[in-house]
C-alpha cells in the first residue's frame, strides 16, 4: 500500500515546482523583470536629452517599463555597481571619470560609447581672426582682458587656470555659470563682438552658433578628446539581454546630438514631448538602435 502513495506525492511535488517557476518568472521574490531599465544620469543638458530619447524608444517601441533618476556623478556610479540601477547613461572618458571607472570596475561593464569626440577648451565665434590660444595675448584688448568662464571649480575652470599659467596669458578668468557663459557669447555675437568662452562638447551652443576651439600648442595639450560611454551593472547582459544591446546600439553623431540638444532647449514643451517627437521625426536613427530579435 505505500508504494500506491509514491504517485500522489510525485505528483504534488511536481506541481509545487511548477507552480514556484511560474511564480519566480512571473514577479515573485528575486525575480528580474527583463521588460523594464532604471536608468540613471547626470542633470547635463546632453545626458538629459539622449536619456529621455531613450526612455521614449524603450516604452514606446518595445514596450518596457522605465524608471529615470538624476543623480550626483558619484552616486550614479554608486547606484549602478550595487545593482541599484541597470545603466549610468554619462560616462566621460579617458579622463573625467576615470577614477570612478577604477573604483568600481568589477561591478560595472562598460557598454560602449554613444558620442565620440568630446571636447574641452577655449571657444570663441567663427568671425574671430585667431585661431590658436598662442595668439590671444595679441589681441587681449578686444577680448577686454577676460576669458568668461562658468561655476568656479568646475573641471574646465581648472583646466583653463593652468591654461593661463602655462601660455602666460594677460587675461582674467572670469567665474559665472553655465546660462550667464551662454547669455555673454549671445550678447558678443548679436554686436559681432570678440570673446571668448570655456566651452565643451557636446553643447547645444554649436547648434545655434558658429563656433570654433582655440588650437594647443602640441607641446601643451592641456585638454584631450574622447568619448561619452554607458555603463551598466555587471550581470546586465546575462538578466536583460535586449536592454543591455538597445543600450550598446545607441550612438549619436555630433551634429544629430546638436540638433536633439537645441530642440530640447528651445522648446516651451516638457522634455518628453520634445524627445518623443525627435524620436518619431528620426527613426532612421532609432531603426539602428534596435535589438536583432526586434
Amino acid at each position: 500500500m505505500k508504494r500506491l502513495n509514491v504517485i500522489p506525492k510525485l505528483l504534488a511535488l511536481t506541481l509545487i515546482m511548477s507552480f514556484a517557476s511560474f511564480w519566480f518568472a512571473c514577479g515573485g521574490p528575486g525575480a528580474v523583470d527583463e521588460k523594464s531599465a532604471d536608468l540613471v544620469y547626470v542633470n547635463w543638458a546632453e545626458g538629459v536629452a539622449y536619456t529621455h530619447v531613450a526612455k521614449a524608444v524603450l516604452e514606446e517601441k518595445m514596450g518596457y517599463t522605465v524608471n529615470l533618476t538624476a543623480a550626483d556623478v558619484g552616486p550614479a556610479y554608486t547606484s549602478v555597481a550595487q545593482g541599484d540601477q541597470d545603466a549610468f547613461m554619462e560616462t566621460w572618458l579617458p579622463v573625467l571619470h576615470a577614477d570612478y571607472v577604477e573604483t568600481y570596475q568589477d561591478d560595472i561593464i562598460d557598454l560602449g560609447h554613444i558620442y565620440e569626440g568630446t571636447r574641452s577648451g577655449l571657444v570663441v565665434p567663427a568671425y574671430v581672426t585667431i585661431d590658436k590660444i598662442s595668439e590671444l595675448n595679441q589681441h587681449a584688448d578686444k577680448f577686454d582682458g577676460q576669458i568668461i568662464g562658468i561655476d568656479a571649480g568646475a573641471g574646465v575652470m581648472k583646466t583653463t587656470e593652468n591654461v593661463i599659467e602655462q601660455y602666460n596669458l594677460d587675461f582674467e578668468l572670469v567665474a559665472s555659470s553655465g546660462p550667464a557663459m551662454t547669455a555673454a557669447l549671445q550678447d558678443a555675437i548679436t554686436n559681432e563682438e570678440w570673446v571668448v568662452v570655456t566651452g565643451w562638447k557636446p553643447h547645444w551652443m554649436f547648434g545655434r552658433w558658429d563656433l570654433k576651439f582655440l588650437e594647443q600648442d602640441e607641446d601643451k595639450m592641456l585638454w584631450k578628446s574622447g568619448n561619452i560611454h554607458i555603463m551598466g551593472r555587471k550581470n546586465l547582459r546575462e538578466e536583460k539581454p535586449e536592454l543591455a544591446q538597445f543600450l550598446e546600439n545607441m550612438f549619436l553623431t555630433d551634429p544629430q546630438l546638436a540638433d536633439l540638444m537645441l530642440q530640447v532647449k528651445e522648446s516651451d514643451e516638457e522634455v518628453e514631448v520634445v524627445t518623443r517627437n525627435w524620436m518619431n521625426a528620426n527613426m532612421d536613427i532609432i531603426e539602428q538602435w534596435m535589438p536583432d530579435n526586434m
